[in-house]
């Protein structure tokens, strides 16, 4: 199936990338919702911790930051397509729906692409199952 879209495969898979490496900060060590124990040594521990907070602004990830900017700087074909390719992937559509996806997709826009994306923590495989339901 031939599918002329305005934000390219290639695109896409930036993305794809961009959003596997916003999500790979999730600890996925804990199972069931059940906390994971921590384990203080006691000699370690002071009463004179100081903090800047320094520490932890030099170290964040911004690859979510970045991936929110990517998807916002998208117009609004380039959005739709991608929402589209998005419920391709997840099933919602078929490949040969897929024109009446984008449609749906500006139609129901009413809030911001970006955040409606970064809801879902499995963007990046409803993207790559969609890019491969469609052939790109």
């Amino acid at each position: 199936m031939a599918v002329d879209l305005s934000i390219s495969p290639e695109t896409v898979r930036m993305l794809i990338n961009k959003a596997r490496g916003a999500y790979s900060g999730v600890d996925e060590s804990l199972e069931d919702g059940h906390d994971g124990e921590i384990e203080f040594d006691s000699d370690s521990l002071s009463d004179t911790h100081a903090h800047d907070g320094l520490a932890e602004e030099e170290s964040e990830d911004l690859s979510e930051e970045e991936l929110r900017e990517l998807i916002e700087d998208l117009n609004v074909d380039e959005a739709a397509e991608l929402v589209a390719i998005c419920w391709v992937g997840r099933g919602d559509y078929d490949s040969g729906d897929f024109e009446q996806a984008i449609e749906d997709a500006r139609e129901r826009a009413v809030g911001p692409t970006a955040k409606y994306l970064l809801g879902m923590p499995l963007l990046a495989d409803y993207l790559e199952a969609g890019l491969d339901t469609l052939d790109l």
